[in-house]
Formats: C-alpha cells, sequence, structure tokens
C-alpha cells in the first residue's frame, strides 16, 4: 500500500497476494484432510506447506524497508509510530473478537491476558498474530541493521552465517528447532536480512529471468521432497528434530529474496484491471491474513455439505482459490472501516534535506546548506 512516503510499488503488493494465498490455502488443505497429503504434482507443495506464505512476507518487509529508507535519515519515533499505527487496530480487534469467542464459550480470560502480555515478546498471540510479534521485533532491530548496511556491503551476509551458526549450535545443544526456527526472530532474521540484500543487489539481479526461474524450479522440487518427507507437522512429529529446520529459513528466504527483487525491478508493471485487482488483494492482504482463522473452517464445511468433499489436492487447490476470494470482500470491509481511519494519524519519517539556497552580496556567491 501507499506509504507515507509517498510511495508505492503495485509488483510488491502482487507478491504480498500470493503470500496471503499461501497460507491460507495451507490452513485449507490442513482443514479438509487433518492429515499429509502426497502431492504428485510439485509445485502443489508450495500451497500444501503453505506456511512459507509467512517467509515471503518476512522477505517482503526487508526488502521494501530497505529500499525504502536505505541512504536516509530517519526520525524512529516516527517510524515505529507509523509501525504501530498500521498494525495495532487491527490486532486489537482480532483479540477482541478472540476474547469474546472464549468469554461466551465459558473460558477463563485471565489466561487469555496473560497470553497477550506475553505476546509482546513471545510469538503467543492467536491468528497468525505470533508474525506480527517477529515483525515488530525486526522493526526494533531495523536501526542497527541499517547502520551496518551503511558501514559494509557485507555486513548484512555476515549478520546471516552468524544467526546460521547460532542455529546449528541449538541444534547440536537440543535436538530439535522447529519452534525456535519458526515461530521466532532468531529463525526468521535470516529472512528480513536476505530481503535488504536483495535490495542492495537488484541491480545484478534485475533481468535475470533464467536465474529466477531456476531457483523457483529448484525451490520447488526442494519443497516438493521436504512435503514428501511429511511437511511441517510430520517429520517425524511436532517439533520436528530434523537438520532441515537449521536451513530452511535460509533457503526461503533466498529465493523470495530473488523473487522479490527480480519482479520489482524487471518489469514495468501493468496497471490494468487483473493487476489493480491483485494489488487490491495484496493491500488487503493484512486484514485477510488476521481473519481468515475465523472463516476458513466454515468455508471447508459449506463446500463440502453442498459441493462435495475434496478428495484430493487438486480439489482442495480449488477450493481454495473460492474460499480465498470470498475473503478479498471480508479484507476491504476490515481495510476500509478498520485500518484505513487510523491511517491519517501517519506521520513523515524521512528527514530531507531542502534544496541549497544561494544569497549573493557585494558580486560574492555564499551558499548555506538548510536542514530539514
Amino acid at each position: 500500500m501507499k506509504s507515507s512516503c509517498g510511495q508505492y510499488y503495485i509488483g510488491l503488493d502482487h507478491l504480498r497476494a500470493l503470500a496471503a494465498f499461501m497460507v491460507f490455502s495451507w490452513h485449507m488443505f490442513y482443514e479438509m484432510f487433518h492429515s499429509y497429503q502426497d502431492p504428485s504434482f510439485f509445485p502443489l507443495s508450495l500451497f500444501n506447506e503453505g506456511h512459507t506464505g509467512v517467509a515471503l512476507f518476512m522477505t517482503l518487509s526487508g526488502y521494501l524497508f530497505a529500499k525504502l529508507l536505505a541512504g536516509k535519515k530517519i526520525k524512529y519515533t516516527a517510524f515505529f509510530w507509523n509501525r504501530f499505527i498500521r498494525l495495532a487496530p487491527l490486532m486489537v480487534f482480532v483479540l477482541s473478537i478472540v476474547g469474546i469467542q472464549k468469554y461466551w464459550s465459558g473460558e477463563s480470560l485471565y489466561p487469555y491476558f496473560i497470553q497477550i502480555r506475553d505476546g509482546m515478546i513471545e510469538p503467543v498471540l492467536p491468528n497468525g498474530g505470533w508474525s506480527i510479534t517477529v515483525e515488530w521485533h525486526f522493526y526494533l532491530m531495523l536501526p542497527l541493521l541499517l547502520f551496518l548496511m551503511r558501514k559494509s556491503k557485507y555486513a548484512l551476509a555476515i549478520t546471516v552465517g552468524v544467526a546460521f551458526l547460532l542455529r546449528i549450535f541449538l541444534q547440536k545443544e537440543y535436538g530439535d528447532l522447529q519452534w525456535f526456527s519458526y515461530w521466532t526472530i532468531f529463525g526468521r532474521i535470516d529472512q528480513f536480512l536476505l530481503g535488504m540484500i536483495a535490495y542492495q543487489c537488484r541491480a545484478f539481479i534485475t533481468g535475470r529471468h533464467y536465474l529466477v526461474a531456476g531457483s523457483i524450479l529448484a525451490f520447488s522440487i526442494f519443497y516438493w521432497y521436504f512435503d514428501k518427507a511429511a511437511g511441517f507437522w510430520f517429520n517425524p512429529s511436532y517439533p520436528s528434530n530434523r537438520f532441515v529446520w537449521v536451513y530452511l529459513s535460509t533457503v526461503e528466504g533466498f529465493v523470495y529474496a530473488l523473487l522479490i527483487a527480480w519482479y520489482d525491478s524487471s518489469f514495468s508493471h501493468s496497471t490494468g484491471k487483473v493487476s489493480q485487482f491483485i494489488a487490491k488483494i495484496g493491500t488487503y492482504s493484512y486484514s485477510i491474513y488476521l481473519l481468515h482463522f475465523f472463516f476458513y473452517q466454515k468455508m471447508v464445511a459449506l463446500m463440502a455439505t453442498y459441493i462435495m468433499p475434496a478428495s484430493n489436492l487438486y480439489m482442495a487447490f480449488c477450493y481454495s482459490v473460492l474460499g480465498f476470494l470470498m475473503m478479498v470482500p471480508i479484507g476491504f470491509l476490515s481495510f476500509r472501516f478498520i485500518e484505513s481511519p487510523f491511517l491519517k494519524l501517519r506521520t513523515k519519517y524521512l528527514i530531507t534535506a531542502q534544496a541549497p539556497v544561494v544569497l549573493e552580496k557585494d558580486s560574492e556567491i555564499r551558499t548555506e546548506s538548510m536542514a530539514a
């Protein structure tokens, strides 16, 4: 969506729409089958294991904020305020609805309030809110990351390496790493950083169609093998002790970073009806992401009752497309009446220098720099 700086990148909203659909399809698939389903068509694994859409969201955040902020002076208090205004209203709405549901079902609200309190630091907020906690941890680290980015072109890559080595150590020390790698900033930091690195390297990535196509193909095959090994939940159980959880976030971040930089910088994106429609879904993706938890189970039940139960992943994929399209008007209403009103409270956070003022006096020219 359009930032407070007035910049808008339609291609990035296309990718947001894809990320939201991947997450939505994962929950739909699991609700339909409640067990592992073997995908015979390998790209379908990216939707059968659609949790990888969260990795795309986080890599997008790293790329976007590098694009908006790299090399610029920033008022960080205003930046944090803008991010709070962007994320908090809908999150508070969702937490309130979940609380009301618990109250009407007779549950004690005290444990829920403790969960919300802990969710400021730990990834325990409901309805996908855990990922907003991780995103906020990235924002808190962003000043340091931008500083490192200015100091050395290798600093972010070194940080990725340090995070990777930390996960190897923890895998050897504790055995299973899935929770740590999937749900926390220490596992996800690779994706934010690789998004930022992709922005730094965008000149190399632009127009490299075969490189990106080959990477996406290899990634799809990799995820097919990961999926055939029973994927997120059943490899061999949750949490998993497989070594894949050491490097999975790095692989996701690398491929998605290539995709984002290539898609953003290699094309002049259409503003036609189809492009605009997909971009609108991207604009509503935050609402779709948090609110679909209230609807997808009911959608599956309705489709099973009035159409037929899904008997394979191909039918489940079609149901996911239908259900996702049903979420679009809900996302629109949420964006229009919950998110948008608060966006008026955003402030400018970039410090821009005015053009030099030239003063003439007694044939002598002096230039004064005016700080913004």
